[in-house]
């Protein structure tokens, strides 16, 4: 789940809902500069269903120990430390599913999931908010995603529908890293990020080079990217949220009985190239 705040309760957007949108914007990503992304309709899969394994643990959301949503927020963008507020060992077996249940239709959109949650957990997870417990857990989780990849990796090896170019190690590495700055912009949108960013790696160009594309501000949920990776100058796009009212939660059963009959808003979220 992600959040924000409302000055009478929250906003709450699912995971899978984040994820169709950072799909939405790879599915427009490319122009003149930007290079497309191929294999698309599995690259594209992989980005807009990274997140279908929070599907059921979405719809019933939990609460922290302050009684707020457990969720995503503007306060966790660019580090990942709420694991105090989290069951670790139900939170692996989500990451585990939500890897799983992609990479067993498809093994390149799978794997492009199963890097991005490893980065998330190697690169971006802050260690000293989980248990000693817990991080026995976690490497032991890590160890298995590793091993995971390589069967991956094998499979795709052995796809005669994949050319040589795109099973490469570095054109895996670009589209994995392009479902990373989706998957970002998607976050810095949903949250109403209003502080500069950027999405995370270097981006392919056309030409053979890469270039690291900058994120401003302009409003509410409106925002210029630097270099502009569209074709078009402007995007509007639209994602559902549910408006809960109340700040504080007594338990977890309050606060999904509060979800499930809350009203489905269209948010909408603009890119644009200028000012």
């Amino acid at each position: 789940m992600l959040r924000m705040e409302t000055e009478t309760g929250w906003q709450l957007i699912t995971h899978p809902n984040h994820a169709r949108l950072a799909g939405a914007f790879a599915a427009a990503w490319g122009n003149e500069r930007f290079r497309r992304p191929e294999p698309r309709e599995r690259v594209l899969h992989g980005i807009a269903s990274h997140d279908d394994g929070w599907a059921a643990r979405d719809a019933a959301p939990s609460i922290t120990r302050l009684g707020r949503p457990s969720a995503f927020s503007t306060e966790l963008v660019g580090k990942y430390s709420a694991f105090e507020e989290i069951d670790i060992a139900d939170y692996l077996a989500v990451r585990d599913r939500a890897v799983r249940i992609i990479a067993e239709r498809d093994p390149y959109a799978g794997l492009l999931v199963a890097m991005h949650t490893y980065n998330l957990l190697t690169e971006h997870a802050d260690r000293s908010t989980i248990a000693p417990e817990g991080l026995v857990l976690l490497d032991k989780f890590l160890a298995a995603q590793r091993v995971y990849q390589g069967v991956l990796c094998e499979a795709i090896a052995a796809d005669a529908g994949l050319s040589t170019e795109e099973k490469s190690e570095q054109r895996i590495v670009e589209h994995f890293r392009l479902l990373q700055a989706c998957d970002n912009l998607s976050l810095l949108a949903c949250v109403a990020y209003d502080r500069p960013a950027h999405l995370l790696h270097p981006l392919p160009l056309s030409d053979g080079g890469t270039a690291e594309v900058r994120v401003e501000a302009l409003g509410v949920r409106e925002f210029r990217l630097t270099p502009w990776p569209f074709a078009e100058a402007e995007l509007v796009f639209q994602f559902p949220a549910r408006r809960v009212e109340g700040k504080l939660f007594s338990s977890s059963e309050e606060l999904t009985a509060a979800f499930r009959t809350a009203p489905v808003e269209e948010m909408s979220v603009r890119l644009r190239t200028m000012a």
